[in-house]
């Protein structure tokens, strides 16, 4: 049987998906710098701003656009680097702010995006990357990276000083995928070393624990909180529970390191990335009788927030891309082709561009993430197949 990962007409399906995102997304350029939030008619939303890691993901999506050839690709990673440039950068303090015009914390998770955002960049020539990408290092190195613990500090106030009484795996796993992109981009091994060492604590320490259930939620020593936000299970960046979406992710990451030639690879990482993904497909697929996979589950593997979003099928299609291209089993091929299909049916719609969450009648909501502000996960969906 022939992988749909050698299809030709797979691939060609793959590119047009790549080329319609690119369509939409132009049409979120807003003038004065960043990125309108669009409704699912390609309009902007009222009462809402530019947000760096949005800014920064469309900087990411362009720039693996501009590698394959998407016309109009061009156009929007100048955008996005003139923003992150300009609009988002902090002249005063350094770092970059999160909502340009509001007074906000400083997030490593939105730093580490600028991060991802400036290395492909400079993997594909972006004359302002380099620049970019060196601020980049130096904020991590000065204020986010924790050298004692290994791992990432959460956030601050906008002059650096009050560091947040709390650290989440989030942030860090976003932090393992931008130091897995600096350092290919520069052939530094410091930044895969930094990434194995918070993989190290999170995945080979922490979900390995928890029976491959990663808990997300710490204090800043480091120790587990599992009932963290309880009471939010609907929250955005931080629910209660565990989160299939995010196991998938880190066991793509997980891969990425281990084929890094940057770092020495201990045997743990492919056998985590494996548990990791059988454990959030094969265990946690239809979990309370609706196709997909639900937002967030408990300790003892029961849904809590049974809301669908987009992003995890995503990130389930790349990490099944990876192990079947890297294993040739039948069962990740089924998966591929099962997310896919799955995704065909219920998330792309007529045009070509993804709904971002659908309600318990498998419909399009927006509880979560009104409209569809992000198309991060959904470029990864098309473009990993072809690049695994």
């Amino acid at each position: 049987m022939t992988s749909w990962l050698d299809t030709p007409a797979h691939r060609t399906w793959l590119e047009g998906g790549l080329a319609d995102l690119v369509a939409f997304s132009l049409r979120s350029i807003r003038p004065e710098g960043g990125f309108h939030h669009l409704d699912g008619a390609g309009e902007p939303l009222p009462g809402r701003s530019p947000q760096l890691f949005l800014t920064a993901r469309m900087g990411y999506v362009a720039a693996i656009a501009v590698r394959h050839g998407i016309p109009g690709a061009g156009e929007l990673l100048d955008h996005a680097m003139t923003s992150l440039t300009g609009l988002h950068a902090d002249p005063e303090h350094g770092g970059w702010l999160s909502e340009p015009g509001s007074v906000t914390r400083k997030m490593t998770y939105d730093h580490v995006h600028v991060g991802l955002a400036a290395a492909a960049a400079l993997e594909v020539g972006h004359p302002a990357a380099a620049r970019l990408l060196a601020q980049v290092a130096e904020v991590v190195d000065a204020h986010l990276w924790d050298d004692e613990a290994q791992a990432l500090r959460e956030s601050f106030a906008p002059d650096w000083s009050d560091s947040e009484d709390y650290r989440g795996a989030n942030a860090n796993m976003h932090g393992l995928e931008a130091f897995l992109a600096m350092g290919t981009a520069l052939q530094e091994p410091r930044w895969h070393e930094r990434g194995l060492a918070v993989a190290a604590r999170l995945i080979d320490g922490a979900a390995r624990e928890h029976g491959w259930l990663l808990p997300e939620h710490y204090t800043p020593d480091w120790q587990v909180v599992l009932d963290y936000n309880r009471d939010e299970p609907m929250h955005p960046f931080r629910p209660y529970g565990a989160t299939f979406g995010h196991s998938l992710e880190w066991a793509r990451f997980l891969l990425q390191l281990d084929d890094s030639p940057l770092v020495a690879s201990p045997p743990w990482l492919a056998e985590a990335a494996e548990a990791l993904t059988r454990r959030a497909l094969d265990g946690g697929w239809s979990l309370d009788g609706r196709p997909g996979l639900v937002y967030t589950v408990d300790w003892d593997g029961t849904p809590v927030a049974d809301v669908r979003l987009h992003w995890p099928v995503c990130e389930g299609i790349q990490i099944a891309a990876y192990l079947l291209r890297r294993t040739g089993d039948e069962h990740w091929e089924g998966w591929y082709r099962r997310l896919w299909d799955h995704a065909a049916r219920y998330w792309v719609d007529e045009a070509g561009t993804w709904r971002n969450e659908l309600d318990d009648r498998m419909h399009e909501a927006g509880h979560i993430w009104p409209g569809r502000p992000d198309v991060y996960h959904c470029g990864g969906a098309l473009a990993t197949p072809l690049e695994v």
